[in-house]
C-alpha cells in the first residue's frame, strides 16, 4: 500500500483529517512542525535519515503519535524506529485493517507492533538487554566486581573499605567509576543496576 493508498483509506474509514503528505525524511520534521498531528505515518524508504527524523519530531511536538509503516521485517530497524520515538510499526502487507487498528492503539498511549512480527521484536530487544549487561559487566574491574558484591550485601562506604582493606577515598573513587559504567546517578541506582547485572553471582572474594 502506498503513501497515496493510504491517504485514500484513511478518508474511507473516516474520523480522519489529512493535514499534509510528504515524500522524505525532512518532511516529517517539517510537517511536524508546521501542523502538530496528533498522528503520523511514516514510511522507512523515504529519502533522508528518517530515524533522525522521527526522533526530531519527536522532540518537537512529543504528542504526535508516529506509526512507521514499512516493508522492512528487520527487527533491528523495528527497534531502531521505537528508540527514536515511534509508537507502532506496521508492516506492508497487512490487512488494511490493522493500520486502523494500529492508529487507535497509539492513540490510546498503546505501542503497536504488528501481531505477527511483535514476538521477534519482543526477543530482539531482550537479547539486545543482555548484550548490554554483559557488555558492562565485562568491563568492570575485579574490584569493582567485589566492590558490587558488597553492595548487594547492603555494605556502606566504610564497611567496604575495611572489608576490602581500602581507604575511604578509595571505595569513593570506586564508586564514581562503578556509577558511571553502570549510568547510575546515585548509590540507590547503582545497586539496582548491580541487581539486574546480578553481577554478585560472580564476584571473587575479597583479598
Amino acid at each position: 500500500m502506498l503513501m497515496e493508498g493510504v491517504a485514500a483509506q484513511l478518508k474511507q474509514w473516516g474520523g480522519f483529517t489529512l493535514a499534509a503528505m510528504g515524500n522524505a525524511a525532512a518532511h516529517v520534521v517539517s510537517i511536524t512542525r508546521t501542523h502538530h498531528p496528533d498522528e503520523m505515518i511514516v514510511d522507512l524508504g523515504m529519502a533522508g535519515d528518517v530515524y533522525q527524523a522521527i526522533a526530531d519530531a519527536s522532540k518537537i511536538a512529543p504528542e504526535t503519535k508516529i506509526i512507521v509503516f514499512t516493508a522492512s521485517t528487520s527487527t533491528d530497524d523495528a527497534i531502531k524506529a521505537l528508540n527514536a520515538g515511534a509508537r507502532g510499526y506496521v508492516l506492508k502487507g497487512s490487512p488494511g485493517e490493522e493500520l486502523l487498528q494500529a492508529l487507535n492503539a497509539v492513540q490510546r498511549g498503546e505501542v503497536y507492533v504488528t501481531p505477527s512480527f511483535a514476538t521477534k521484536v519482543i526477543c530482539a530487544l531482550k537479547d539486545q538487554t543482555l548484550q548490554r549487561q554483559k557488555a558492562i559487566s565485562n568491563k568492570l574491574s575485579v574490584r569493582e566486581e567485589q566492590i558490587v558484591g558488597l553492595l548487594l550485601q547492603g555494605k556502606k562506604n566504610n564497611e567496604i573499605a575495611d572489608e576490602l582493606s581500602l581507604s575511604d577515598k578509595t571505595v569513593r573513587a570506586y564508586m564514581t567509576s562503578l556509577m558511571a559504567k553502570l549510568n547510575a546517578r546515585n548509590r540507590l541506582e547503582a545497586v539496582i543496576a548491580a541487581q539486574k547485572l546480578n553481577a554478585a553471582a560472580s564476584v571473587p572474594p575479597p583479598r
